[in-house]
């Protein structure tokens, strides 16, 4: 079987990587094609010996993205009709989504992310299937399978991911050394349209109020200040997640650290005006029923959280124990998603069927 994966940003790489390899293994033929990302999606893919071919790059703006959009198909056509892939699979990505209903052929694809909208209904009519986490609060139709996991879960399940603690040395500490990570996103996805997090100024007083507890290091997908860029963590792009593991803290205005953070039991606050009545489902879960994260549209109050959760003693055991009930209730998403795509279409009909059959990838 042939099977080609779009991948539009470094979580991207994350979800995927173990399920192609496990798809090699079993002797599949793989295709990446990768929308870049200031450079950051192909230095992962290249670390993981992934070959790849580009797609047109993200821009801002919805002009831009939407010449963009038929870019991607016309390429991503151009790249199929040498490849002949049999499945497209994505993260709700509409040119793969659209470029196989073209061709008349199978498209696998799985969002957590309920405010996009727009990149849904351009997915949706051209998708075969949609798969979402167990509390996706929107009702997709006929298409959507819900599964009780996580995206995040497919790299750091402990089934897959082993913390390496050498990363203390790389960032110049020991074991004893607290130190937070300050993670701030570009807001330049589809979903991300007038989407705000932490200012300027709130940056800088992040950086001045915990610092007074920990060692603070910056991960900024926007160009920082001299007086804010001194603080940026300088390590391999595929450590972070180890940084992460052993980091006292994360706060951020991002979404995907937010709940990488909680699956490796690290606390993390989270800031952006994505938080409200219309929250993503993961967000409001790890909150309110795994008590791993904190959710905040006002910064001033996510800065006040941060200062009053650096000052606790043994935060991180507690953290670790409350993580351990996330791994109970949720599934390895990489066994699940290479058993779906590799039995595909016969794994559609029977999760349809019997949607307590993804129990025994726990």
């Amino acid at each position: 079987m042939k099977v080609l994966f779009d991948i539009g940003h470094p979580a991207h790489v994350h979800f995927f990587k173990y399920i192609i390899r496990n798809l090699e293994k079993d002797h599949h033929e793989i295709k990446i094609c990768v929308r870049e990302r200031e450079d950051i999606v192909k230095k992962l893919l290249e670390y993981y010996d992934f070959n790849y071919e580009n797609l047109e790059k993200n821009t801002p703006g919805l002009f831009n993205k939407a010449i963009a959009m038929f870019k991607n198909d016309y390429k991503l056509i151009k790249i199929s009709k040498r490849f002949n892939p049999d499945i497209y699979v994505s993260l709700a990505s509409p040119y793969s989504a659209q470029v196989s209903k073209f061709l008349g052929r199978h498209s696998i694809t799985f969002t957590d992310s309920e405010p996009t909208g727009l990149t849904l209904a351009l997915t949706m009519p051209f998708t075969d299937v949609i798969i979402t986490p167990s509390g996706f609060t929107r009702d997709l139709g006929k298409k959507q399978i819900r599964i009780s996991g996580y995206k995040e879960l497919a790299y750091l399940h402990p089934n897959w991911y082993k913390p390496e603690s050498d990363i203390l040395k790389i960032l110049g500490l020991s074991k004893y050394d607290p130190y937070v990570i300050l993670r701030f996103s570009a807001f330049d996805a589809n979903h991300d349209i007038g989407i705000k997090g932490f200012s300027l100024e709130d940056k800088r007083r992040l950086v001045k109020k915990l610092g007074k507890y920990a060692k603070v290091f910056i991960s900024s997908e926007v160009e920082l200040p001299l007086d804010l860029e001194k603080y940026c963590i300088n390590i391999p792009q595929n450590r972070m997640h180890d940084a992460l593991y052993y980091a006292s803290m994360l706060v951020g205005d991002t979404q995907t650290s937010t709940t990488e953070a909680a699956c490796l039991g690290t606390p993390a606050v989270r800031c952006n005006s994505f938080v409200g009545q219309n929250d993503m489902s993961n967000f409001i879960e790890l909150e309110t029923i795994y008590g791993l994260i904190f959710n905040y549209n006002i910064p001033e109050k996510a800065i006040e959280k941060s200062i009053e959760l650096i000052q606790q003693q043994d935060i991180k055991e507690k953290w670790i124990n409350k993580k351990e009930k996330l791994y109970d209730e949720k599934i390895d998403m990489t066994a699940f998603l290479t058993w779906f795509i590799e039995d595909y279409p016969e794994s559609l009909r029977m999760i349809k069927e019997n949607p307590s059959f993804q129990e025994r990838f726990r």
